[in-house]
Protein backbone atom coordinates (compact mmCIF):
# COMPACT_ATOMS: atom_id res chain seq x y z
CA UNK A 1 0.00 0.00 0.00
CA UNK A 2 2.98 2.56 0.72
CA UNK A 3 4.71 1.66 -2.62
CA UNK A 4 1.46 2.61 -4.58
CA UNK A 5 0.74 5.94 -2.78
CA UNK A 6 4.61 6.69 -3.55
CA UNK A 7 4.07 5.98 -6.72
CA UNK A 8 1.15 8.23 -6.74
CA UNK A 9 2.93 10.61 -5.04
CA UNK A 10 5.28 10.96 -8.18
CA UNK A 11 2.99 11.13 -10.87
CA UNK A 12 1.11 13.72 -9.05
CA UNK A 13 3.99 15.65 -8.64
CA UNK A 14 5.16 14.77 -12.38
CA UNK A 15 2.09 16.03 -13.20
CA UNK A 16 1.92 19.13 -11.05
CA UNK A 17 5.94 20.34 -12.35
CA UNK A 18 4.51 19.35 -16.06
CA UNK A 19 1.96 21.73 -15.54
CA UNK A 20 4.14 24.50 -13.68
CA UNK A 21 6.46 24.10 -16.56
CA UNK A 22 3.86 24.70 -19.64
CA UNK A 23 2.24 27.19 -18.04
CA UNK A 24 5.88 29.10 -17.83
CA UNK A 25 6.21 28.70 -21.52
CA UNK A 26 2.94 30.00 -22.24
CA UNK A 27 3.89 33.13 -20.02
CA UNK A 28 7.42 33.65 -21.81
CA UNK A 29 5.51 33.27 -25.30
CA UNK A 30 3.01 35.73 -24.20
CA UNK A 31 6.21 38.39 -23.48
CA UNK A 32 7.80 37.02 -26.53
CA UNK A 33 4.87 38.31 -28.72
CA UNK A 34 4.60 41.40 -26.48
CA UNK A 35 8.09 42.36 -27.22
CA UNK A 36 7.80 41.70 -30.15
CA UNK A 37 4.72 44.23 -30.12
CA UNK A 38 7.09 47.05 -28.86
CA UNK A 39 9.37 46.59 -31.63
CA UNK A 40 6.93 46.78 -34.08
CA UNK A 41 5.37 49.56 -32.78
CA UNK A 42 9.09 51.74 -32.88
CA UNK A 43 9.62 50.44 -36.21
CA UNK A 44 6.15 52.13 -37.36
CA UNK A 45 7.30 55.14 -35.44
CA UNK A 46 10.31 55.35 -37.75
CA UNK A 47 8.81 54.47 -40.91
CA UNK A 48 6.49 57.93 -40.15
CA UNK A 49 9.29 59.95 -39.24
CA UNK A 50 11.34 59.08 -42.30
CA UNK A 51 9.03 60.14 -45.06
CA UNK A 52 9.04 64.21 -43.15
CA UNK A 53 13.35 64.05 -42.72
CA UNK A 54 13.29 63.27 -46.26
CA UNK A 55 11.06 66.00 -47.63
CA UNK A 56 13.23 68.28 -45.18
CA UNK A 57 16.13 67.41 -47.33
CA UNK A 58 14.74 67.25 -50.69
CA UNK A 59 13.97 71.19 -50.09
CA UNK A 60 18.05 72.07 -49.33
CA UNK A 61 19.15 69.12 -51.36
CA UNK A 62 17.61 68.13 -53.92
CA UNK A 63 20.42 67.04 -56.71
CA UNK A 64 20.73 64.48 -53.92
CA UNK A 65 18.08 62.53 -55.72
CA UNK A 66 19.89 59.16 -56.06
CA UNK A 67 20.12 59.03 -51.88
CA UNK A 68 16.64 60.08 -51.63
CA UNK A 69 15.30 57.67 -53.55
CA UNK A 70 17.66 54.83 -51.98
CA UNK A 71 15.96 55.98 -48.38
CA UNK A 72 12.18 55.91 -49.58
CA UNK A 73 12.77 53.31 -51.49
CA UNK A 74 14.32 50.93 -48.27
CA UNK A 75 11.65 52.40 -46.15
CA UNK A 76 8.97 51.05 -48.52
CA UNK A 77 10.68 47.51 -48.31
CA UNK A 78 10.79 47.71 -44.93
CA UNK A 79 7.16 48.35 -44.30
CA UNK A 80 6.54 45.92 -46.48
CA UNK A 81 8.17 43.24 -44.49
CA UNK A 82 5.86 41.49 -42.00
CA UNK A 83 6.42 38.11 -40.84
CA UNK A 84 9.60 36.94 -38.56
CA UNK A 85 11.74 39.02 -37.11
CA UNK A 86 14.51 37.29 -39.15
CA UNK A 87 12.23 39.15 -42.26
CA UNK A 88 12.19 42.13 -40.79
CA UNK A 89 15.71 42.21 -39.71
CA UNK A 90 16.63 41.31 -43.23
CA UNK A 91 14.51 44.29 -44.32
CA UNK A 92 16.10 46.81 -41.62
CA UNK A 93 19.47 46.70 -42.65
CA UNK A 94 19.13 48.22 -45.69
CA UNK A 95 17.20 51.11 -44.15
CA UNK A 96 19.34 51.74 -41.55
CA UNK A 97 22.12 52.10 -43.91
CA UNK A 98 20.42 54.28 -46.04
CA UNK A 99 19.58 56.51 -43.11
CA UNK A 100 23.13 57.08 -42.28
CA UNK A 101 24.15 58.11 -45.80
CA UNK A 102 21.34 60.58 -45.40
CA UNK A 103 22.52 61.99 -42.40
CA UNK A 104 26.01 61.86 -43.75
CA UNK A 105 24.96 64.14 -47.10
CA UNK A 106 23.13 66.70 -44.66
CA UNK A 107 26.70 67.07 -43.73
CA UNK A 108 27.28 68.73 -46.94
CA UNK A 109 24.47 71.85 -46.15
CA UNK A 110 25.07 73.87 -43.34
CA UNK A 111 21.59 75.31 -43.82
CA UNK A 112 19.90 71.72 -43.43
CA UNK A 113 21.94 71.19 -40.43
CA UNK A 114 20.74 74.32 -38.81
CA UNK A 115 16.93 73.97 -40.01
CA UNK A 116 14.72 73.71 -36.73
CA UNK A 117 12.20 70.99 -38.49
CA UNK A 118 15.20 68.62 -39.59
CA UNK A 119 16.75 68.93 -36.01
CA UNK A 120 13.59 68.03 -34.86
CA UNK A 121 12.91 65.13 -37.16
CA UNK A 122 16.71 63.93 -36.63
CA UNK A 123 16.03 64.26 -32.49
CA UNK A 124 13.16 62.18 -32.74
CA UNK A 125 14.54 59.60 -35.21
CA UNK A 126 17.64 59.19 -32.90
CA UNK A 127 15.60 58.89 -29.37
CA UNK A 128 12.86 56.63 -31.61
CA UNK A 129 16.64 54.55 -32.85
CA UNK A 130 17.85 54.24 -28.76
CA UNK A 131 14.19 53.02 -28.00
CA UNK A 132 14.13 50.79 -30.84
CA UNK A 133 17.65 49.13 -29.47
CA UNK A 134 16.25 48.66 -25.79
CA UNK A 135 12.93 46.96 -27.42
CA UNK A 136 15.69 44.67 -29.68
CA UNK A 137 17.67 43.67 -26.65
CA UNK A 138 14.57 43.31 -24.34
CA UNK A 139 12.85 40.71 -27.16
CA UNK A 140 16.29 39.17 -27.61
CA UNK A 141 16.71 38.61 -23.83
CA UNK A 142 13.06 36.78 -23.46
CA UNK A 143 13.89 34.80 -26.82
CA UNK A 144 16.96 33.82 -25.45
CA UNK A 145 15.48 32.56 -21.97
CA UNK A 146 12.61 30.93 -23.77
CA UNK A 147 14.88 29.20 -26.29
CA UNK A 148 17.46 28.12 -23.11
CA UNK A 149 14.04 26.34 -21.48
CA UNK A 150 12.73 24.85 -24.85
CA UNK A 151 16.44 23.15 -24.81
CA UNK A 152 17.18 22.49 -21.24
CA UNK A 153 16.03 19.18 -19.50
CA UNK A 154 13.34 18.76 -18.34
CA UNK A 155 11.44 21.38 -19.77
CA UNK A 156 12.37 20.08 -22.87
CA UNK A 157 9.85 17.67 -22.67
CA UNK A 158 7.14 19.51 -21.65
CA UNK A 159 8.24 21.86 -24.94
CA UNK A 160 8.58 18.58 -27.27
CA UNK A 161 4.92 17.81 -25.61
CA UNK A 162 3.70 20.35 -26.41
CA UNK A 163 5.02 21.72 -29.31
CA UNK A 164 6.90 24.67 -27.93
CA UNK A 165 9.48 25.44 -30.47
CA UNK A 166 12.64 28.00 -30.74
CA UNK A 167 11.73 31.35 -31.31
CA UNK A 168 13.87 33.49 -33.92
CA UNK A 169 16.26 36.51 -32.25
CA UNK A 170 15.83 39.74 -34.15
CA UNK A 171 19.47 40.30 -35.45
CA UNK A 172 20.60 42.50 -38.23
CA UNK A 173 22.61 40.36 -41.13
CA UNK A 174 26.38 39.76 -40.64
CA UNK A 175 26.92 41.78 -44.14
CA UNK A 176 25.04 44.57 -43.00
CA UNK A 177 26.20 44.89 -39.88
CA UNK A 178 30.02 44.87 -40.78
CA UNK A 179 28.32 47.63 -43.85
CA UNK A 180 26.16 49.95 -40.43
CA UNK A 181 30.10 49.94 -38.39
CA UNK A 182 32.05 51.49 -41.57
CA UNK A 183 31.60 55.07 -41.44
CA UNK A 184 29.51 56.58 -44.44
CA UNK A 185 31.74 58.11 -47.57
CA UNK A 186 30.90 61.54 -47.91
CA UNK A 187 32.65 64.37 -50.19
CA UNK A 188 33.10 67.85 -50.05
Amino acid sequence: MIVVWVVLGIVVLVLLASVLSYNRFVSQRNLIRNSWANIDTELKRRYDLIPNLVETVKGYAAHERETLEAVVAARNAAVAATGTPASQAAAEGPLVGALRQLFAVSERYPDLKANQNFLELQGELTNTEDRLQAARRFYNANVQDFNRRVQSFPSSVVAGMFKFTEEPYFEVEPAMRAQMEQPPHVEF
